[in-house]
């Protein structure tokens, strides 16, 4: 199998299966990397900071007739 006939968020959710072939190498060892120099308390953080932004936004919704959601009649 290629890096371009796979996808990765079905194939790899046990692991990557392309091994050094992965496409998304890059991001692998960039998450790698943050995962060794950030510590549990910041990424911690991070996630409320996240979290609180989140529900600081308005809502969002979503009428049947834009054509998302279940049909209503």
């Amino acid at each position: 199998m290629t890096p371009t006939e796979i996808n990765c968020a079905e194939a790899c959710k046990n692991g990557c299966v392309l091994g050094d072939r992965c496409p998304n190498q890059e991001y692998r060892n960039q998450a790698s990397q943050f995962i060794e120099t950030t510590s549990l308390d910041k990424m911690l953080e991070m996630a409320e900071e996240a979290l609180r932004r989140k529900a600081m936004e308005p809502p969002k919704w979503v009428f049947p007739e834009d054509g998302i959601g279940p049909d209503v009649e």
